[in-house]
């Protein structure tokens, strides 16, 4: 090919077409330059071309991409800023051109690409990647040397593509940038989650509790299933994240399936997955949660309401760690670590065949027993603390400190819906109060007046009753009091008794009131 002026003004422009094309067709630089340089060497006449990019902490120049280098020639490819032809053009931001390396003393042949032989019979051309204003690297070309041949179409034609070049390193500056973002923020926010959830943030000193914090570090680190049991609000899924965050599998996903909150078509359909068309409505094929889990945790909550026909098939699972989506047939295997809670009593569910036993001793592998709130009323002034602090911060508020009266009205309720229920009635005091001193009017619920308690009258008479019976009675009361008060509303009647709608309803059907 003739060499003048690097080729005829068509073969630039189908050059610079295919170099445009390159750059639009990819955010990746290492992928442009692999299109570019073989474009210079087909329609140009280049034997070897180099991409090389200052490095702005070191001041140091490598060649992170070229064409008819080997990759031990490209690793030696390395100047600081100012050395040889490469690191003058990136220091003064001025093209350079060799007429023949040969005879050119700054030419330093790092790579030692070019041997003895050959230096006589090649220019080489250098121009400056600039970028906004700045010097950030070079683009470079070997051409075959040819005497009075001139090379300031050349350098013209090279510093256009090295505008274009120029761009690319920009878009991909921003794409490392974000993706350094996520990475950073995926990885604080999984500092965040293991911290959430580590034990010492479980609140709580009383001896119960470090019996839990013991289980659970003794538990985290095995492969072992554990199931943990307790009343509704003690704080299960809690302690099923603190086990996933301390154990080997921490990086992977933790997922939680709630077993009462769905009907056993749905539920099955949920944890196991689906085909195309396995259903009415199944309209594209859909992982389960067993799938999803993969490699990580899975958290089935309220266990203990699933039913027989979906614990048969959640044995297998739990037996040979495989299953099928419904209405498909390939088998799928799962490497999963099995954590699940409940607050029935299972033995008694296993006693009445409402619970398969085989089930039952896989999943009770390891036991954790949560103790209700009630059980552990030390842990009644941290607890409180912390979810005022929460409040406070939530509704921007400054409560600073509980009357002698609230005081006594929270330690002398049992709170039947434990830790989930005390924050909810912190949070109510907290927003109902005007001061920074929450009072026993900010609660809601009055054990000592307006209702005359269960066994009031049997005191009376000195007859003395078994307290939880008593206590039983007055809950009773209360609901049914609270029920015809809002006319069988329950969500009023949960607001005003300062309950969850969830507990109430927990209540409703204990007391077979629903």
């Amino acid at each position: 090919m003739k060499q003048e002026a690097v080729g005829s003004e068509n073969i630039k422009l189908t050059a610079l077409t295919e170099i445009l094309q390159a750059i639009s067709s990819t955010l990746d630089l290492k992928t442009v330059m692999k299109k570019i340089l073989p474009v210079l060497h087909e329609h140009l006449g280049m034997h070897r071309g180099t991409l090389t990019l200052l490095n702005p902490e070191t001041n140091e120049l490598s060649i992170q991409e070229a064409y008819g280098l080997e990759n031990a020639e490209i690793k030696r490819g390395k100047y600081k800023l100012g050395e040889g032809v490469t690191g003058k053009v990136v220091a003064t931001g001025e093209p350079l051109v060799v007429p023949n390396i040969g005879e050119e003393p700054l030419f330093l042949n790092r790579t030692q690409a070019r041997d003895a032989l050959t230096k006589s019979k090649i220019s080489f051309i250098c121009v400056p990647i600039k970028l906004e204003g700045k010097t950030v690297g070079a683009l470079s070309v070997d051409l075959l040397f040819q005497e009075g041949t001139g090379f300031d179409e050349d350098v013209k034609f090279l510093t256009i593509i090295s505008n274009y070049i120029a761009q690319a390193v920009k878009v991909n500056k921003l794409v490392r940038k974000d993706r350094e973002d996520l990475t950073f923020e995926n990885l604080r926010l999984k500092n965040e989650l293991k911290e959430r959830y580590r034990p010492v943030n479980i609140i709580g000193t009383s001896k119960r509790m470090i019996d839990v914090y013991s289980s659970i570090d003794l538990v985290s680190m095995s492969k072992a299933n554990v199931l943990i049991r307790g009343e509704s609000g003690t704080g299960k899924e809690l302690v099923a994240h603190a086990i996933h965050y301390r154990s080997s599998r921490a990086e992977n996903p933790f997922v939680k399936v709630s077993c009462a909150a769905l009907p056993e078509t749905l539920l099955e359909s949920e944890i196991f997955g689906y085909e195309k068309g396995a259903f009415t409505g199944a309209t594209a094929l859909k992982k389960g949660k067993f799938e999803i889990a993969h490699t990580g945790t899975i958290f089935l909550d309220e266990i203990g309401d699933i039913s027989p026909a979906t614990q048969v098939k959640l044995l297998r699972v739990l037996q040979e760690k495989e299953f099928e989506r419904v209405g498909g047939l390939e088998v799928i295997r799962a490497d999963i670590r099995f954590v699940a809670a409940t607050n029935k009593d299972l033995e008694k569910e296993v006693r009445e065949g409402r619970f398969r036993e085989d089930l039952y001793y896989r999943l009770n592998v390891i036991p954790i027993f949560l103790p209700p709130l009630r059980d552990r009323k030390e842990d009644l002034p941290l607890l409180v603390q912390h979810f005022i602090d929460k409040a406070n911060k939530s509704n921007n508020k400054q409560i600073k400190k509980v009357s002698d009266d609230a005081w006594e009205y929270i330690m002398n309720y049992t709170w039947p819906g434990n830790v989930r229920e005390l924050e909810n009635a912190i949070e109510r005091a907290t927003v109902m109060c005007q001061g920074e001193t929450i009072e026993r009017e900010h609660f809601p619920l009055d054990l000592r007046a307006n209702i005359r308690p269960a066994g009031e009258d049997e005191l009376e008479n000195g007859d003395i009753q078994n307290l939880p019976k008593a206590v039983e009675r007055l809950e009773r009361r209360l609901l049914v009091n609270a029920l015809n008060q809002t006319k069988g509303n329950k969500r009023k009647a949960s607001q005003l008794l300062g309950v969850t709608e969830r507990m109430l309803g927990y209540k409703v059907k204990q007391y077979g009131l629903a």
